[in-house]
């Protein structure tokens, strides 16, 4: 089969991007379409992208692109209708839910089209989004002034959910965002979560930190992780790259026990998590959540608000501690409830393996094997 990948943009390397690059091991000739490329803000991931086939659209070459990427959104639907994909025989849109425009390209009347779901455009139906916009008043005149082109990228985005062949998506909590937004049935496949050898599953006993982090952003909440091991005096350290100011902020409300490491590679952050007594993970409304996985995938268990997929990924007093409320005072209750809880690193790792990188890629070639003509 001729193949081609497509993906929002390639500019941070999260969840979302592990997953395109699970799906490029698969189909390594595969190009990937895509918005703009912008290599020098993956950090330590940026080699990862090197040798593949990027085919970034127009919009690539605008001046002062990465300042204004938020606008695109506005015009990636234009973008991928002049797009002729025709000539594949399978296309997979890879939809992290920043732009509602990705599935209008052409395409052949045998071509087979599924769009991955990482999530709908959380910024569309209400849900915590990177930017705060009730800080002030010109923000919130911005966003009541918004509303208006919000309403059309929404039909938009309906009309665009309506073009692939099949819908797969990413936890339950999608699916339920789909059918509720789209009225369409998506399949789950969950996203792969590497699993890392041995060396990395020894259980430390002299652990002393807690540890947060990962796409420093707003709705990942990793502000009451900070507030929280603040006020109990504990060890905290922080890694990840910085979203917006928001890593400013988090600076300003840490104590002295607070520890930010920056953008991390692969290998340092493996080496956190096994020394970790726990990952803190307090996202808001999260879409699956990765790191929580690959932290019990080193035996390390986990403390997450009690939402979105972490319901389906953490095991509340078996391989985590699940709080009710995203506050300051619900993570320092499960802090203080997970010290007087014993949990088994064993049981950390056999949850974690449920959601390997060898799952996702046999059932995606499974998938698609079933539906080729």
């Amino acid at each position: 089969m001729k193949v081609a990948l497509v993906h929002d943009y390639i500019k941070e390397y999260g969840g979302a991007e592990r997953m395109l690059e699970e799906l490029h091991n698969i189909w390594p000739d595969a190009p990937v379409y895509t918005l703009v490329y912008l290599p020098k803000f993956l950090g330590p991931h940026r080699e990862r992208f090197r040798n593949w086939k990027i085919k970034a659209s127009i919009l690539h070459y605008l001046p002062f692109k990465a300042k204004i990427i938020s606008f695109f959104r506005f015009l990636d639907f234009l973008i991928y209708k002049f797009t002729d994909l025709s000539k594949y025989d399978l296309v997979i849109v890879s939809s992290a839910g920043s732009y509602s425009g990705l599935n209008f390209f052409k395409k052949g009347k045998k071509t087979l089209h599924i769009c991955y779901y990482h999530t709908p455009p959380r910024y569309l139906y209400g849900y915590s989004t990177a930017n705060r916009w009730t800080t002030n008043a010109i923000r919130r005149f911005l966003l009541i002034l918004g509303q208006i082109p919000m309403h059309f990228l929404r039909m938009l985005d309906f009309n665009n959910a309506q073009k692939p062949d099949f819908l797969l998506c990413n936890s339950k909590e999608v699916q339920k965002r789909i059918k509720k937004f789209y009225r369409r049935d998506a399949k789950v496949i969950y996203p792969p979560v590497e699993i890392p050898n041995s060396k990395f599953q020894i259980p430390n006993s002299k652990k002393k930190y807690f540890l947060a982090g990962g796409r420093l952003a707003r709705a990942k909440r990793v502000d009451l992780a900070v507030l929280a091991c603040t006020r109990l005096n504990l060890p905290l350290k922080v890694f990840g790259k910085q979203f917006a100011r928001y890593g400013d902020e988090l600076k300003k409300l840490a104590g002295s026990s607070i520890e930010f490491l920056g953008e991390v590679d692969d290998g340092e952050k493996w080496e956190l998590m096994v020394n970790a007594k726990a990952f803190i993970f307090p996202s808001e409304d999260e879409d699956f959540g990765i790191t929580p996985v690959e932290a019990m995938a080193v035996g390390t268990p986990v403390i997450a608000y009690k939402s979105g997929g972490v319901l389906e990924t953490v095991i509340d007093s078996e391989t985590g501690i699940l709080f009710d409320k995203p506050t300051v005072e619900s993570v320092i209750k499960a802090i203080k409830k997970f010290e007087k809880t014993k949990i088994k690193p064993e049981d950390c790792i056999n949850q974690a393996k449920k959601f390997s990188k060898e799952r996702f890629k046999r059932e995606i070639k499974e998938f698609v094997r079933n539906r080729v003509i």
